[in-house]
């Protein structure tokens, strides 16, 4: 019988090939293909990056869906990490909404029909007791930011199990094209405790563990795990916690925030960003924050987290804590919040409209519905975090623009079929004169809409934690990281609240270096030297391929 003979040189040049963080496919010269053995496992064709991605934009536009254009992105993203960061570089505006929101969401859904190749950890609870042990042994020696969901929440679809895992590749990968952090030092995780989606249980090509959703003190004690592997493991990185649902959230951040460098995108990422759209808006409407009233419709986690920073921006203002809070009213599902009648929650019950105020707000017998509190309340500004698809109607819009000559709506659930209003809509039926921020990408009666992404706050945050050393990311930095995105607007770009897409590594870069200060000042980091701007641009990694030829 046949024995192949085991070639150490051919083995190492099929590892090589195997591994997309060296692999460089075409690129690999004539003198890389004879030392490293590559000779007869590669086309004869030597080509440059710029040739690999002007064949790879090709390719991608011949595809005729989003998802088939992801599904594309992923595979090569297994196979050439370094040409995937170049081409989505390259093509930042055109590939953003394909490697995260929109395009992601259904990417969750049918991550188990796309699954091919081992990306990041999936942790299950069938694991608790190893994750220790099963940490140690990996060999992940650098990592410094780590994403992790349980797949509950993912963004505005539900329990998506261990499909969720789409979200921490797609936020990981952000960090790379936008902070520049090296792709072999990020490690996206699944910490998989069931799923209650009846969908994926009974469905044969589901890739998670078949059980219902863990909870209660037995999932608290898998998390305490993880988070104690963690910092064994990698006692200086930095921890995202991404689309847990609501409670859990919130729990997870007040418990782990001072005892690993942590935070939670949901809740202060989107806070962040929708303070700065608030703040660039504010300008643009010629109206003072201060002396007008700001309406949260979505009270979870989330719409709380928003409410909280707005709280901090009214009180730094000059405004007491009572009277920042008497300009902010927040409408859940069982409508206006009020104190002692539809309060759920500790977060809710600090923005709902106090007890002696209850009369007046309950004349009809129930607390006022969204329409209801905009008519009573008059506010300049009306924020979405509900995941209610169209529930800003032409009645909401229209109560809106009758009390404001440039009112501030923003519509911030996604994907877009969770959107609680298209940018046209909302357009059309403020006379044009609304100053908008979506969620999603959206297309306006005149183009582009600003897109109120998380995307322009986490990249930044998260190098501005490594650069610093930053033990704590605190609530002071997600409120400088704000301050300064609002003042990198282009208001002369027709009224855009962000900067392009474009220009997300420059966002990036100067969040960062605010992060560092606000670490300085209130955490005692200290400055490089030479200074927290070299400190950045040294921790840059870029898309170029490195030489892999020994000696």
């Amino acid at each position: 019988m046949y024995q192949p003979r085991q070639n150490p040189t051919r083995l190492d040049a099929k590892a090589i090939l195997s591994d997309p963080l060296r692999n460089k496919g075409t690129a690999f010269t004539d003198e890389e293909r004879d030392r490293l053995g590559l000779h007869g496992l590669l086309p004869s064709h030597v080509s440059t990056m710029d040739g690999q991605i002007e064949r790879r934009i090709a390719v991608l536009r011949a595809f005729s869906t989003p998802f088939e254009k992801y599904a594309f992105l992923r595979d090569l993203q297994d196979t050439n990490e370094t040409l995937f960061y170049a081409l989505l570089a390259r093509h930042r505006s055109e590939l953003l909404p394909l490697v995260y929101t929109p395009t992601v969401g259904e990417a969750c859904v049918r991550f188990s029909e796309i699954y091919r190749r081992a990306r990041g950890l999936f942790l299950s609870y069938p694991l608790k007791g190893r994750l220790k042990q099963i940490l140690a042994d990996l060999p992940f020696d650098e990592v410094q930011v780590i994403c992790a969901t349980d797949g509950e929440r993912i963004l505005g679809l539900g329990d998506q199990g261990a499909g969720g895992m789409g979200i921490p590749i797609g936020k990981l990968s952000l960090y790379t094209d936008c902070a520049g952090i090296d792709p072999a030092r990020t490690m996206p995780i699944l910490l998989d405790t069931g799923t209650d989606n009846e969908a994926l249980l009974g469905n044969p090509l589901y890739v998670g563990w078949r059980h219902r959703r863990v909870r209660g003190s037995e999932y608290d004690d898998f998390i305490e795990e993880f988070v104690e592997a963690v910092r064994e493991r990698w006692p200086h990185a930095m921890l995202q916690w991404e689309d847990f649902a609501g409670p859990n959230a919130v729990s997870l951040l007040d418990r782990y925030r001072h005892r690993l460098p942590s935070f939670n995108d949901d809740i202060q990422g989107t806070a962040a960003t929708a303070l700065a759209a608030i703040l660039a808006a504010e300008r643009l409407a010629g109206i003072d924050l201060a002396e007008r009233n700001i309406l949260l419709f979505g009270a979870g986690a989330a719409g709380c987290g928003i409410a909280g920073l707005i709280l901090g921006e009214l009180e730094r203002r000059g405004l007491s804590r009572e009277g920042a809070l008497d300009r902010l009213y927040a409408v859940d599902r069982d409508g206006l919040l009020i104190e002692n009648v539809n309060v759920t929650t500790l977060n809710q019950a600090l923005f709902a409209r106090p007890q002696s105020e209850a009369d007046d707000w309950l004349a009809s017998g129930q607390a006022p519905s969204l329409i209801e509190a905009i008519q009573r309340a008059q506010p300049a500004v009306l924020i979405g975090t509900s995941g209610q698809f169209a529930a800003f109607d032409r009645p909401v819009v229209e109560a809106m623009a009758k009390h404001n000559d440039r009112p501030i709506i923003l519509p911030l659930s996604n994907p877009a079929i969770r959107a609680e209003a298209s940018a046209a809509d909302v357009q059309a039926w403020s006379d044009g004169r609304a100053i908008i921020g979506t969620g999603s990408p959206s297309q306006g009666r005149d183009g582009t809409v600003t897109q109120v992404n998380n995307v322009y706050i986490f990249p930044g945050i998260g190098l501005g934690a490594l650069v610093s050393g930053a033990q704590t990311i605190t609530d002071a930095m997600f409120a400088e990281a704000a301050e300064c995105l609002a003042s990198l607007s282009l208001h002369d770009d027709g009224g855009a609240l962000f900067p392009p897409t474009d220009r997300l590594a420059e966002v990036a870069d100067t969040i960062a270096l605010a992060v560092c200060h606000v670490a300085e000042r209130d955490l005692g980091a200290l400055a490089p030297l030479d200074g927290w701007e070299k400190a950045i641009a040294r921790h840059r990694w870029a898309p170029a391929y490195r030489d892999l030829l020994p000696g």
